[in-house]
């Protein structure tokens, strides 16, 4: 292999007996290992109630095997919610649904101390956030002090109250929804608690064919998803796709397009600079290294192609960008810039081992 090259190392083992039925296989002609089966499973059974939006669905399960949390952009009535709880239905985790409000506060979040006359003591009362999965509904309805209140729970997935850490449940994730077209009592996310979620989804309309299909099986008797996984299965899938493996020149592919939304006059992209106030923080780095993992896991690979990183840029990197007031102005957004990042920034290439028969010729001669 050539030094400025990237290809995917075999992982030396010996492959197990072949079923009796031929497991699904990925583009470059591997069989799905057992994971991969399970997260395709749960995939599909998601995909039995929920019509038509097969990349949120994926995204969400990407961020659930990568250890982050989602956000959900989308207007009212695209099944955001309902993919939510389809979702821990199939995975098997606890559930809890939070409707965020104006009047809410941080307390009806993470939970309180409360004085009992009767024994003249402090009781911790837990919130409904110590739940493997967490629905922010309509996060941004809520004030900048409660959704701060899910800033610790976020990023160190506990809460404290009294002066007494409590963890919260493992797997654990949030997913949140807001809805873009409302102004009136609504309250953007600020930077910080945007940039700690691992991607932000945007969920369009169904198409026409699609709508047909949600007709056909929610106006009568809706399907009911079926359990597939356990959050101990869960938790080992996780730790499968931290296995995954990422070649050197993925990661430094990753590392080029993040510092190219700080430092644009190094990789050719002088003009963005007027655009940008605030590029892509470290976290979009992690992130897409944990999340092209999870996604390479569920298309049946061990390792990671420039591919996935380009599929997932968007989602991951978009909602970290801060733009200028001329930037804005000029109707230039988060999704222009990374699209523009992505075109410019040449990934590496990879090269696949020839067929052994030609290998074999080559070595004759």
């Amino acid at each position: 292999m050539a030094d400025a090259e990237s290809r995917p190392e075999p992982n030396g083992t010996t492959p197990p007996a072949p079923p009796a039925e031929p497991a699904p296989a990925d583009p470059a002609g591997q069989p799905a290992s057992e994971s991969t089966r399970l997260l395709r499973a749960a995939m599909n059974e998601v995909s039995t109630v929920i019509v038509g939006q097969d990349q949120m669905v994926e995204r969400t399960l990407v961020a659930l095997i990568a250890k982050g949390h989602c956000l959900l952009e989308g207007v009212p009535g695209v099944a955001k919610t309902l993919a939510v709880s389809t979702l821990a239905t199939v995975t098997g985790g606890t559930f809890t649904r939070l409707q965020f409000t104006p009047d809410l506060v941080p307390s009806d979040i993470v939970g309180t101390r409360i004085y009992h006359p009767s024994t003249e003591q402090f009781d911790v009362e837990l919130g409904p956030v110590f739940a493997n999965f967490v629905l922010a509904d309509e996060i941004n309805r809520a004030p900048a002090k409660v959704q701060s209140s899910l800033l610790e729970v976020m990023a160190e997935k506990q809460v404290s109250l009294g002066g007494i850490t409590h963890p919260l449940p493992d797997p654990f994730i949030v997913i949140a929804t807001q809805n873009p077209v409302e102004s009136e009592g609504v309250y953007p996310l600020p930077e910080a608690q945007r940039d700690r979620f691992l991607m932000k989804v945007l969920v369009p309309h169904p198409r026409a064919h699609e709508e047909l299909d949600i007709l056909r099986r929610m106006s009568a008797a809706p399907p009911v998803p079926h359990r597939i996984l356990d959050p101990i299965t869960l938790k080992e899938l996780q730790s499968d796709a931290e296995r995954v493996h990422v070649h050197q020149l993925i990661a430094d592919y990753i590392v080029r397009i993040v510092m190219a939304t700080r430092e644009p006059e190094n990789y050719g992209l002088g003009d963005l600079r007027r655009v940008l106030e605030i590029g892509a923080s470290p976290r979009a780095s992690l992130g897409l290294v944990a999340a092209t993992r999870a996604l390479a896991l569920i298309r049946g690979r061990d390792y990671v192609l420039p591919e996935d990183v380009r599929v997932l840029a968007r989602d991951i990197m978009a909602h970290r960008l801060v733009l200028t007031f001329d930037a804005l102005a000029d109707g230039i957004t988060p999704t222009h810039v990374i699209d523009r990042v992505l075109a410019t920034v040449p990934p590496p290439r990879v090269i696949w081992d020839d067929p052994p028969a030609t290998t074999a010729a080559a070595a004759a001669h």
